[in-house]
């Protein structure tokens, strides 16, 4: 397992861990409110306030470097902050960038926006690393998503190091898009809280770097992790917490107690009761909880990897962090939260996430000294395929008759192969090109599921029922969500500010991922990744990672680019162990 050599926090409440981990002790937050004062508009020209951690104009001047954006350069400084000390092979070494939205604020200004990939590649170069960058796009989960990415590339020997960097910056685009959802608050949010109204968003970095537990025996382990997905709606989570769950029963471990479990705790009124049913499910209600929302808000992308690096320096000192905002518990599972510091006893947790799209995550970190794992090789067979371009479709080789081109050939293909899924027609351009992908990949294979549930031993505190979790869905593309940024910024560039919520949803390339786990009752892994350009080499070794997870049977895995209506390229297949 791969262990964690080096970290970086870079936040508003400070430029390094030291500094952010020591004003957390003091209880600091960075949390502060933005105004409206006399109907002239907030933070960014918003039409209502806010109550976010950003940065300050001091922290961004020493930030900024020159020929890079605001989002390109605070990911920069923590990469370079977290790997100034080391030596290491740039040859064996990848960077993982885990962001949601990246530099989303300058579409919204009318400048030109660089893919998420791209900037990927510009900062790897700066570092002097010329292996091919990966950005995980997984919403919310990005975080924690990114290090068991990290974790499991280096475990399987494909690099000796991983750098895992976790970055949003906040902007008109991101807030408007939560304050559709009616999500924020405009006072300090309350994770688990009774009286909770809300989430608080913030911007940060934070990063760790992984490396190859034979050259580094000591130190905290990143042991085991999973993603799942709860295949129950693409923007609210489960009510009983389904794939949360299964992701924390997935990491724990019946002869290593944990200390600790880092929940999401964005202070939603549906995510923390869904978290606390989750932690039920898993029985894990007796262990501790920590809420860092309070401190930092919800960083989003950073959110895992910052909030993972704050629990290792509290487990370091014995302690868990109070829960800022907490007093009285408003959820209805038994769950054990405070608002005062506690002893730590042990030296092991678990950090879990939950974002759009169904996608839950969880990474149980350690610092105990263990055996060495090595993972075998694992041999992948590739079964059925199905390409779609905007000129034709082809299943397994064999070309489909088709009259129409471009986004028209899509419904036709709808219309006349599929035709059961009126969804269909509410998603975005990208959804409907996976979507028909993968009716077309699943109906060549023949094992369509209709129910979402197969008969087999049951779970604690589930029915008779168990989720099918063989399967996962892992995509990569390079243009992200573009088309649907675009019709999202549309809906926000108006005098009565009416952004659209069902928009916003879209503007996450993993609701893809989402959408096929819905469709047919998917509760493995969903992951979506950014690439500079189509690399197949680092996809077959992403797609085979994900095999570590033993419970995978089988990948929808592939390639799905959709950079405009009449432009787009897909190649997906069915990987099996």
């Amino acid at each position: 397992m791969a262990t964690v050599i080096s970290d970086n926090i870079t936040s508003p409440l400070g430029l390094t861990t030291e500094q952010t981990y020591k004003a957390v002790c003091e209880g600091k937050s960075g949390l502060a409110h933005y105004p409206c004062e006399d109907g002239k508009g907030g933070w960014n020209d918003l039409p209502f306030p806010i109550e976010a951690s950003l940065f300050n104009k001091e922290q961004w001047d020493k930030i900024m470097v020159d020929g890079f954006s605001r989002f390109e350069s605070l990911v920069l400084h923590s990469v370079k902050a977290a790997i100034s000390t080391l030596t290491f092979d740039k040859e064996r070494a990848i960077l993982v960038l885990s962001s949601t939205k990246g530099d989303i604020e300058l579409l919204e200004k009318g400048e030109d926006m660089p893919s998420l990939a791209d900037a990927a590649k510009k900062v790897s170069k700066a570092i002097g690393i010329e292996n091919d960058p990966i950005v995980v796009c997984n919403a919310c989960i990005s975080g924690v998503s990114g290090i068991i990415l990290g974790q499991r590339l280096v475990d399987c020997g494909n690099y000796t190091h991983a750098i895992v960097c976790g970055a949003d910056v906040q902007g008109r685009f991101i807030v408007s898009g939560f304050q559709s959802l009616k999500a924020l608050s405009d006072e300090p949010c309350r994770p688990f809280d009774i009286e909770r109204l809300g989430l608080n968003l913030g911007e940060a970095a934070a990063t760790i770097v992984l490396s190859r537990e034979m050259d580094f025996p000591k130190g905290w382990k990143v042991d085991k992790g999973a993603v799942c997905n709860d295949a129950y709606h693409i923007s609210a989570p489960h009510p009983k917490g389904l794939g949360a769950g299964l992701a924390l029963g997935k990491v724990k471990d019946a002869d290593e107690p944990i200390s600790v479990i880092g929940v999401h705790g964005t202070a939603t009124m549906y995510n923390d009761q869904m978290e606390s049913k989750a932690i039920e499910m898993a029985e894990l209600q007796s262990v501790p909880l920590s809420a860092l929302k309070g401190y930092f808000g919800h960083t989003m992308g950073a959110a895992g990897v910052l909030e993972t690096i704050i629990m290792m320096r509290a487990l370091e000192d014995g302690v868990i962090l109070p829960s800022k905002g907490f007093e009285t518990c408003g959820v209805s599972g038994k769950v054990k939260m405070s608002d005062k510091q506690m002893t730590a006893e042990g030296n092991t947790f678990v950090k879990m996430l939950s974002g759009f799209g169904g996608c839950n995550g969880a990474v149980r970190v350690s610092d105990r000294t263990l055996p060495q794992i090595i993972v075998n090789d694992i041999l992948v067979k590739q079964s059925h395929s199905v390409k779609i371009t905007q000129e034709e479709v082809v299943i397994d080789g064999e070309k489909l008759d088709l009259e129409s081109r471009g986004k028209e050939m899509l419904t036709e293909v709808y219309k006349t192969k599929i035709g059961d899924y009126p969804k269909f027609y509410k998603m975005d351009m990208l959804s409907r090109l996976a979507f028909v992908a993968s009716e077309l990949l699943i109906e060549s294979e023949g094992q369509r599921v209709i129910n979402n549930y197969q008969l087999t031993i049951n779970m604690p505190n589930t029915p008779h029922l168990t989720p099918n979790t063989e399967r996962a869905v892992v995509l990569f593309n390079h243009s992200s969500s573009i088309i649907a940024d675009c019709q999202y910024v549309k809906s926000i560039d108006k005098d009565d500010f009416y952004p659209s919520p069902a928009a916003f949803v879209y503007t996450l390339p993993n609701i893809t991922t989402g959408e096929i786990a819905l469709r047919n009752g998917y509760h493995g892994e969903t992951s979506f990744y950014l690439l500079a350009e189509r690399n197949e080499k680092l996809m077959q070794r992403v797609i085979k990672s994900t095999f570590i997870d033993r419970d995978i049977k089988s990948v929808i895995g592939g390639w799905i680019d959709c950079p405009s209506e009449d432009k787009f390229e897909c190649e997906i297949n069915i990987f099996e162990k």
